[in-house]
């Protein structure tokens, strides 16, 4: 996996755990990380509509890193990784 690619997922998980969905996102990513390669297909099969609301080059970018089951344990790890860190900072600010 090359740096572009790391950066990408990074970005991507950073947005999952700055809407507050780390957990679920683990949950589902850990159920479906083993069929990977039939999401992303999915995701280009509707990407027509999905497209209409959100960018198509990231949409479509996302869409290819996750047909590798490689990526998705990236994608987990840095989730798992940024939601850790977010905690720890709140616990900060708390103090």
């Amino acid at each position: 996996m090359n740096d572009k690619n790391k950066e990408i997922i990074t970005r991507f998980a950073g947005r999952i755990v700055d809407r507050g969905m780390a957990t679920p996102s683990v949950f589902y990513l850990e159920m479906v990380k083993y069929v990977s390669f039939l999401g992303s297909q999915l995701m280009v099969f509707f990407g027509p509509i999905i497209t209409a609301f959100v960018k198509s080059d990231g949409y479509y970018n996302i869409a290819e890193l996750l047909e590798d089951k490689k990526n998705v344990e990236f994608l987990l790890t840095e989730i798992e990784r940024l939601a850790k860190f977010e905690k720890s900072t709140q616990k900060l600010e708390e103090k």
